[in-house]
Parts: structure tokens; sequence; C-alpha cells
């Protein structure tokens, strides 16, 4: 007989998404407010993109193993200490009276919520039936695809009326409220009671730590560096294929593993993950640059630039609800998945034909339709790659589904960054090809700008400033060109994974 407490399963999902949630938004939402936090602490840019470091590279370490740190010390036990820590790192982050100390507990705030997602999502899966999980998804989905976007608008706002350190303080209601839900409301279930304890995999942690940490770091900083021209980001790399090498070589001969890695034998899971990380990749990409297409070359705010993407998050809120209903009744999610690429990648095609005289609404119609690639793509991804792994294995499974997730967005958001600003010299060596006087276009615009200007000087440096615009804008072009490709390269893909089991050919659960 279960000692376990028969709990509803919507009382749970709130329970457990509400942290994630918060989590989510934090990794998002000090973007904005870096100009601020700059101006206060007397920092440089590049030292200020470290408080986001920090945080991303200890969330990085983390994700992965929380399986087993759920195993070891009690999934609940280590859920209520990953978001009291969060918490109390939040606050103290707001009261950081200096740079160094803000780095450091960001990097600890990054470590105690790095565990939220793929616990809460091990918590989701095991509350619902199987024939249930879709709409589990579609749940912990909405977390996980709307808090990205819904940082960055709402760090701009706090931080334009109430100051930066609010968007920490911000976290310390919504954690005291999380830390009741979960101790009223969630469990261990009773096999984890009757696990035992194992033997620490101390080298399995140590290059998991190092490989990852290195790797994250490494991508936050590559471009900035020119990636391979710089020794720092070289050795990053070597350090990084040495680790991993290291770690796959013992976690594959390891008996009590850190992490896992013989799930990846179902064929399903695998390919989840591949299309996880090129999904994601794709979709963090368009993400970061819709923003900064739209404050570099539009002039909008960064409030304006936010509500850009809020539409996006509002289409993904109507339809992955939709999306779990579908599987529930039976729908094929690899039908769903197709179409959800397909989608996405007209939808990131509209932006690659993006211009400089651009209206408001017609930036907003490609992000509501991407929002609904999303909510197609997010839910039914999530189904068919836990479809055949047993409640036993879920914590290890969503630990690496998620680290794959994030990884995937750091790769995106590091390459698209990178196709920008390379693509934008590429075209302003091709355009300023153009300023010669036998070119009549050239020729025709000193002509009208000698109509209200007489300094010729001024009048080339109008000229430059506009070929500046035009190149970065194809620059632009390119890059959401580059992502809509990426979607439909990854259509055959989706063939490849086994149709799971119709919930319907399913018992219900008792």
């Amino acid at each position: 007989m279960s000692d376990t407490p028969k709990i509803n399963k919507w009382v749970v999902a709130l329970s457990v998404i509400l942290p994630t949630l918060m989590e989510i938004v934090d990794t998002t939402i000090v973007n904005v407010s870096l100009p601020h936090i700059q101006g206060d602490l007397s920092i440089s840019l590049d030292e200020s993109t470290w408080i986001l470091t920090s945080y991303m590279v200890s969330n990085a370490i983390i994700i992965p193993i929380t399986g087993w740190l759920a195993t070891t010390f009690g999934r609940k036990r280590y859920l209520l200490f990953s978001i009291a820590s969060f918490t109390v790192a939040s606050f103290a982050c707001g009261y950081a009276p200096s740079f160094l100390i803000l780095v450091i507990l960001r990097f600890i705030q990054g470590i105690a919520g790095g565990g939220l997602q793929p616990v809460s999502q091990a918590i989701l899966l095991e509350a619902f039936p199987k024939e249930q999980r879709g709409m589990a998804m579609a749940v912990f989905g909405m977390g996980v695809v709307v808090g990205p976007i819904l940082g960055p608008v709402l760090g701009g706002w706090i931080t334009d009326n109430w100051g930066w350190r609010w968007i920490f303080y911000i976290n310390v209601p919504i954690g005291i409220l999380s830390l009741v839900l979960t101790n009223v409301f969630v469990f261990d279930p009773d096999y984890m009671k009757k696990i035992k304890k194992t033997a620490i995999d101390y080298k399995g942690l140590a290059f998991l730590a190092i490989s990852v940490g290195a790797l994250q770091i490494l991508l936050d900083n590559a471009q900035r560096k020119d990636w391979f021209e710089s020794r720092f980001i070289t050795i990053l790399a070597v350090i990084v294929a040495v680790g991993f090498i290291l770690f796959l070589f013992h976690e594959t001969r390891e008996k009590h593993p850190v992490v896992n890695l013989r799930i990846f034998k179902d064929r399903s899971f695998s390919i989840g993950n591949i299309i996880m990380f090129f999904g994601f990749f794709g979709f963090f990409g368009t993400i970061v640059m819709l923003p900064i297409y739209l404050q570099t070359l539009m002039g909008y705010t960064a409030f304006l630039a936010g509500l850009v993407l809020g539409p996006g998050a509002l289409t993904t809120l109507i339809v992955m609800p939709i999306a779990g209903k579908l599987l529930e009744r039976g729908f094929d999610p690899r039908k769903l998945l197709f179409l959800s690429l397909i989608t996405n990648a007209f939808a990131v095609n509209i932006m690659a034909h993006f211009n400089l005289s651009a209206d408001f609404w017609s930036v907003i119609e490609p992000r509501a339709i991407q929002g609904i690639a999303i909510s197609l793509f997010f839910v039914p991804l999530a189904a068919v790659t836990f479809a055949n792994i047993e409640n036993e294995d879920m914590g290890n499974a969503s630990g690496i589904f998620n680290f794959i997730r994030n990884v995937g967005g750091s790769f995106g958001t590091a390459i698209v960054t990178t196709i920008l600003t390379r693509r934008e010299q590429f075209h302003q060596s091709r355009l300023i090809e153009n300023l010669i006087p036998t070119n009549e276009s050239f020729h025709h615009i000193q002509n009208l700008l000698s109509n209200v200007i007489s300094s010729g000087a001024l009048k080339l440096g109008l000229i430059y400033k506009e070929l500046l615009r035009q190149s970065a804008m194809l620059a632009f072009n390119d890059a959401f060109y580059f992502c809509s490709i990426l979607f439909i390269a990854l259509l055959p893909t989706v063939f490849l994974i086994k149709r799971p089991k119709s919930p319907r050919m399913t018992k219900p659960a008792a």
C-alpha cells in the first residue's frame, strides 16, 4: 500500500511550476538591467557580462546532475533546499554592495536554481498518468517558453520604475509562496524511499563541472573575443573537449554514475534530445535577434522591444493546452512536431524579409505565428522523448533533457550573434564599393542632401551612417534565414522517432 498522500495533480502542477517560472525568468530578467548595474557599481561592459555568465555557468553544471542529487538527498528535500537557497540568494543579490560580491551571489543563485527545472518536470510527469503526460508537458512548457520572453519585459519595467535591485527582491515573496506550496503538496514517491544510497561519483562530478563550466564561459565570451582568434577561447575549447571525453569514458564504466548515460539507448529519447538542441538553438537565436534589431535599427526602447515578444507568449499560452489535449486523444505527436517545424520555418522566414521600414504590426505577426509553432514543438517533443522512460529514471532523464535545451539555447545565442557580426562586415564591404562618384544613386543622394546641407563631410557622414544601417539590416536577414533553414533541416529527424503507444490503448491510472 502506498504511503504517499493523494494530491490533486493540478495542485502539484501549480506548486512546481511557480518556482520553475521564477528561475527561468531570472535567466533573462537581468539582461536589460545591465546598463543600470554598470553605472551603479562603476564597472565596464565586459565586467557586467559576468553577472550573466556566473549564473549560467553554475546553472549549467547543476542541471544534468539533479536526478542524482534528488535520489541521493530526497526529491522533496532537495527541491525545498533549492527554492530556499534561490530565494535567500536573490535577496542577497539585491543588497550586493560591490561587483565581485554580486557575481559570487549570482553563482550561488545559479547553483540553487539549476535543480528547479528538471526536478519540477520529473514531479509533473509522475503526477499525471502516462496518457495525460502531454497535458503535463503543456503546463511545464508554458513556464519554459514564456519565462525567457517575460523576463526582459518585466526586468525593463521594474528597473525603470523601482531600480535594478528590485529584479532580485521580487523573487522573495514568490520563493516563500513556493516553499509553502511545495512543503504541503509535494511528496516523494514510494520507490524513491526504497532506493539505496550509493557512493558519490567524485570523478564524474569533477569532469562534468569543469567541461560544462568551460563550455558556458566559452559560449558567453566567444563572439566578443573573436572565437578561436583568442587564446583564451582556444584554451577553453581544449578543456571542454578533453573534459567531455573523460566524462563520457568514466560515466559509461561507472557502476553508479552521477549522470546515467545508458538512457540514450532509447532511440526516441536520443533523437528527441537532438531535436530539442537544434530546435532551441533556432528559437533562442530568433528571440535574441528580434530585440536587438528593434532597438539598434528601429529605435525601440527596451520595454517596447519586449512588448513585441508578448503576442508570441500569448499564442503559446493559448495553443499549448490544445496541443496537450490532442495528445491525450491519441493524436500522433510526430505529426504535431512536423507541423511545428514547418510553421517555425515559415514565421522566421517572414522575419528574414524585415526591412528598415517595418511597422509594429509587421513585426508582431511572425512572432505570434512562432508562438503557435513553439507550442506545437515543446509539448509533443517532450511526449515522445519521455514516452518509454520509467518513473525511476525520470529524474535523470529530465536533467539531461533540460541540460540539452539550455545548451542548445546558449549555442544559438553565440552562433547567431557571430553571424550578425560577420555578415554585417561582409555587406558593409560590398555596399561601400558603391560610394564612388560614377555611381548614379550615390550622386543622386548627394544632390538631394546638398539642398539642406552645405558641408561635404557631413553629407558623407550621413550617407555612411545609412550604409551601416543597411548593412546591419541585411545581416539580420541572413541570420533569420539561417534559423529558418535550420528548422527545415530538422524535418527528417521527426521520422526517426518511434511513435509512442496511443493513450487510448493504455489503461488509465486508478
